[in-house]
């Protein structure tokens, strides 16, 4: 792709660019703002090769646009430490936090422009250097590349990039990709002339100054990933970087161009729609229209309404899924609900689960393993408990608790996901999760805070994410809470009969009740699509919550003893 790049051309003059430029920069500002006001997001990466002027063109953006919607993420060079302290103590994780965990951080919400110097690329292709040749490099000019090297890995970090900037595009975004091309010679003299100059020379180290012999070899490396990467949704720009007016004016009409795409197409406010619906949660007094209030036939017509309601939504999941399903995926009917663990016997497993986690926690921190463990389930089904009895037996240092309740505004304005990509526990840490990402094939399903085309597809969504993380090296537990109708209607009476717990309860969890079917056949779609290889289900029976508080204990403590065997 490089070769397709005009290097050598004349530059232009500054009264060829003045009026050229300031009609762009007047168009662009004003589309900032109407970006801004339908909810558009713009997420700007501007990569390329050492010297070519990528913090300049960043700069010269920002002097004209609306500082108030615009961010600016640097991305640090590898953690030479870091990534060496992994590499030697820590065999199959790879940092404190996944590769793609801070550029999700850093990303603004739908509206604002977010602008990356150097990105997700840079950072991945410094990991598989590091990987390759054991050393971090600065950028991709400082690797001692071999022939042909990288391939395979490269390959590998692309399905991770990808993942991040579909699912940007399908929520919203609006992703371009720069990539400032400069010929040898003049990456030569820029570099040269920054290292003579005493107060420029800090920006440019002797191995920097050194990469560009390695300018053939760097070359080929570059062509790959940007042939591989240009993607239909997101595909690169080719920048020449040796003439700053002409690579800004490629850059603003770049933007005009992406901005007016998108503001043509019509947007859904669903979120500002979720946000009130989810947001409304009546407690006190029983309202007009209280489930507890309906007649038997009145009963009856809502829960047969609601199994044609769940029938149609089954129809608009996923058939099947692109990722390895496990062979033994879990299902409701086949859950057993008399499964009971007697009190003494249940004091005994406990103690003894208990006491085992609390030692394998410490050999996990010690390998720097991340632990995820999430639970999902009825409401009433125990999630709470089992979650405490699990946090009992962990160093209050070691373990955070994650809740999900109903998203924030600034979390409703990033895509769903943003909210756990942000809350990970670091490496060698647990991160527990009372209900999780998987709210958006379920509550957000069944009760319409997400469009069909958003639910279906978060399955794949979901499963990228999980590969992620499995990816860093965390153990992934998921639990699924079950209990049936019966014993959940008995727990939501005696919490209604209980000043203690009546707290517990509300009208939301009674109107659920009614839901049931649409309710179960979203748990059955998410156990069909979700039960990877990698990260299954497994079920929790809760009917007895002796039982389920103890097989959650068990299950993590199998999942931690296999991991630390292969060590």
């Amino acid at each position: 792709m490089l070769e397709t790049v005009e290097l050598g051309l004349d530059k232009l003059s500054k009264a060829e660019y003045k009026p050229i430029h300031d009609e762009l920069v007047e168009r662009l500002v004003v589309l900032q703002q109407e970006a801004r006001a339908s909810g558009v997001g713009l997420v700007v990466l501007f990569e390329g090769w050492n010297g070519a002027g990528k913090g300049s063109r960043i700069s010269d953006l920002l002097y004209n646009l609306d500082a108030r919607a615009t961010s600016v993420h640097v991305t640090p060079d590898l953690d030479i430490e870091e990534a060496r302290m992994f590499a030697t103590h820590y065999e199959g994780v790879s940092g404190y936090y996944p590769l793609m965990q801070e550029f999700w951080q850093a990303l603004g919400p739908r509206g604002d422009i977010t602008f990356f110097d150097r990105g997700w690329y840079s950072k991945a292709l410094q990991h598989m250097l590091y990987v390759e040749f054991g050393e971090a490099a600065e950028d991709l000019t400082s690797a001692k590349l071999k022939q042909g090297s990288g391939a395979a890995a490269v390959g590998d970090y692309l399905s991770s990039v990808e993942s991040f900037e579909r699912q940007l595009v399908d929520d919203g975004y609006v992703v371009v990709k720069f990539f400032l091309h400069v010929s040898k010679d003049a990456q030569c003299k820029r570099l040269t002339r920054l290292y003579d100059d005493p107060e420029t020379r800090w920006r440019v180290s002797k191995k920097k100054l050194k990469s560009v012999e390695n300018y053939k070899q760097s070359y080929k490396l570059y062509d790959r990933l940007l042939e591989g990467s240009d993607f239909s949704f997101s595909p690169w720009v080719l920048v020449n970087g040796e003439d700053k007016r002409r690579a800004n004016l490629d850059i603003a009409a770049t933007l005009i161009g992406a901005l007016e795409v998108a503001l043509g197409r019509t947007k859904d406010p669903a979120a500002e729609k979720a946000a009130e619906r989810a947001q409304a949660n009546s407690g006190g007094a029983f309202e007009q229209g209280d489930p507890r209030a309906r007649s038997a036939d009145e009963a009856q017509a809502v829960f047969a309404a609601a199994e044609r309601e769940a029938e149609a939504a089954s129809k608009l999941a996923p058939i099947v899924s692109r990722f390895e399903i496990a062979s033994d995926i879990p299902h409701l009917d086949e859950v057993d609900h008399t499964l009971v663990l007697e009190e003494d016997e249940y004091r005994r497993l406990l103690k003894h689960e208990q006491k085992r986690l609390a030692a394998l926690e410490q050999r996990m921190y010690l390998s720097r393993i991340p632990l995820v463990v999430m639970y999902e389930g009825w409401d009433a089904a125990g999630k709470g408990g089992a979650i405490k009895r699990v946090a009992q037996a962990l160093d209050a240092r070691a373990y955070t608790i994650f809740t999900s309740p109903a998203p924030t505004k600034p979390e409703l304005a990033h895509p769903h996901l943003w909210r756990y990509w942000t809350r990970l526990p670091k490496a060698g840490h647990v991160g527990i999760y009372d209900r999780s990402w998987y709210g958006r094939v379920l509550v957000e399903r069944v009760e319409g805070f997400a469009s069909a085309t958003e639910w279906s597809r978060a399955y794949d969504e979901i499963n990228e994410f999980e590969r992620e993380l499995t990816k860093w090296g965390a153990i992934l537990v998921k639990f699924w809470v079950d209990v049936c109708p019966d014993e959940q209607l008995a727990r939501f009476e005696a919490r209604e009969a209980d000043p203690a717990k009546r707290w517990k309860i509300t009208e939301e969890d009674w109107r659920n009740r009614e839901k049931y079917p649409q309710y179960r056949a979203a748990v059955e779609d998410m156990f069909r699509l979700t039960s990877t290889r990698d990260a299954p289900w497994t079920v929790l029976e809760s009917d007895d919550k002796r039982f389920a508080r103890v097989k959650s204990l068990q299950v993590i403590n199998e999942a931690l003893t296999e991991r630390l065997r292969e060590k």
